[in-house]
């Protein structure tokens, strides 16, 4: 058995990639390396490059593999990116994602696993957000998201076909093992951009907005370290192999910290004090999002290992590091 990782050589596939390789998985990357990075690939790992779309060669690979499950990253992610170019996002995150769902079902790849997002619920009133909060996404790129998570029910209850939705919220950090870790250039994540500015990548960071109804003006995100996110994803794997059914579910840790707290951390961890810019609000930009987590706790069995801010920025930080050497040699 093999796992098909769309997205594989990006910052969150990659890690997954590492995950299912220390876990004894085989493992074939699809990535057309459009803001991933082949070197982040590890080498017991096939790389294909190519695109999602491209059914011909997303089912020679599966049937060339025998692949019974995909783990599905590759897509879109900036949100004003998405306010100001909705057909793109469209493209690459629906279309796209509906024909590799029916290269799945063409191939008979049971278990499929998307990566989803907590913009799908837009601004909440009410937080922590359940899984049951109104499905109310204020930008392209979460209309993009749910409009694939609702073909892939469409698929499952059409189809030998069961999937697994994982709404997750802010991911932050590096592998702890410092194999892998946020390497895209012009990256918008708050902490990498921090991390950049803290290290010198940067000469500033804006902050976007200070008049959000919140404790300091700002927003407010729940950040989950990568590795503890890349877990829940084998957790759901294993439950799909299992002949459990189809699921959503939430990925965070249910408490949020607000964009001024963040930087007050990186630059507590760093020991630099940076420049911070003030601009205005960003399209797209919802006020305050934070998980409750405890559909992912019940159904997955998923214990965060990860859970503190300080111990994600020192994580992005290492990685900063690495890079920094890396683009030197």
């Amino acid at each position: 058995m093999t796992v098909l990782v769309t997205g594989g050589a990006g910052y969150i596939g990659s890690h997954m990639v590492w995950e299912l390789l220390d876990h004894g998985e085989e493992v074939v990357v699809l990535d057309r390396l459009s803001t991933g990075f082949d070197w982040a690939v590890p080498e017991a790992a096939e790389l294909v490059v190519g695109d999602i779309g491209d059914q011909k060669l997303v089912e020679q690979t599966m049937k060339r593999r025998g692949v019974d499950a995909v783990i599905h990253f590759a897509g879109s992610i900036i949100v004003p990116e998405s306010v100001s170019d909705p057909l793109g996002y469209y493209l690459n995150n629906t279309v796209k994602s509906r024909a590799l769902i029916e290269s799945a079902v063409r191939c008979g790849v049971k278990h499929f696993i998307f990566s989803s997002t907590a913009a799908v619920y837009g601004s909440p009133e009410k937080i922590p957000v359940t899984e049951e909060n109104p499905l109310v996404p204020e930008s392209p790129y979460g209309t993009s998201k749910l409009m694939t998570e609702l073909m892939l029910r469409d698929t499952a209850a059409a189809h030998d076909f069961a999937y697994t939705a994982l709404r997750y919220f802010n991911v932050s950090g590096a592998d702890p093992k410092k194999r892998t870790g946020q390497s895209t250039k012009g990256a918008t994540h708050l902490i990498k951009v921090a991390c950049e500015t803290a290290t010198g990548k940067r000469p500033h960071m804006e902050v976007f907005g200070e008049d959000y109804p919140t404790r300091d003006g700002t927003c407010v995100r729940d950040y989950i370290h990568v590795s503890d996110l890349v877990n829940a994803h084998y957790l759901a794997l294993e439950r799909l192999r299992k002949g459990r059914g189809s699921l959503v579910a939430n990925c965070g840790y249910g408490r949020g910290y607000s964009v001024l707290e963040v930087i007050d951390t990186v630059k507590r961890v760093s020991g630099k004090n940076f420049a911070v810019a003030k601009s205005g609000r960003r399209p797209g930009d919802a006020v305050a999002i934070v998980a409750s987590a405890e559909r992912c706790f019940a159904e997955l069995g998923w214990k965060p290992a990860h859970d503190d801010l300080e111990e994600i920025v020192t994580h992005a930080l290492n990685w900063e590091n690495l890079l920094a050497r890396r683009n030197r040699l």
